[in-house]
């Protein structure tokens, strides 16, 4: 299994993973505005994503991550905003190599860390991030405003 930046190869593959992601969080399908969606970060470069291959060169996942900016640190952080895996290649680690590859993006670009979010009823993902090396921020209340 192997996980690396994504290429433009990738993109028709990326868009079904990307639109079951969504559909996971409770999205309507619409596979063409995915496609438009990542296109669109593509081309104006302001999102970084990874994809994992299985042991036959199949991509079962992918990630997604965003610059953010951390005044009080005076340093780049990364939102690891995008973190989804097929149904048929969980359980084999395609999780933890992404998150690697977030971190070594973190670590690359001499930021100071990575941040994410994920719902309270992600049981898998909830297990997983702290597996992973990071640390529920206690100490802190997450608001959102919406339009």
């Amino acid at each position: 299994m192997l996980a690396r930046e994504f290429s433009d190869q990738d993109l028709d593959r990326l868009v079904d993973l990307f639109n079951a992601y969504r559909v996971f969080y409770k999205k309507a399908s619409d596979l063409q505005a995915a496609r438009e969606f990542i296109t669109q970060r593509l081309e104006k470069e302001d999102s970084k994503i990874y994809v994992c291959e299985d042991n036959e060169g199949k991509i079962i996942g992918f990630t997604q991550l965003y610059p953010l900016f951390s005044s009080t640190r005076m340093k780049k952080l990364w939102l690891l905003n995008d973190l989804f895996v097929d149904e048929n290649g969980r359980g084999q680690g395609a999780s933890k190599l992404l998150i690697d590859k977030a971190k070594e993006l973190a670590k690359s670009t001499d930021a100071c860390g990575v941040m994410l979010e994920t719902g309270k009823t992600n049981h898998i993902g909830n297990n997983l991030y702290p597996r992973t090396g990071f640390v529920k921020n206690e100490g802190s209340n997450f608001y959102e405003w919406s339009v």
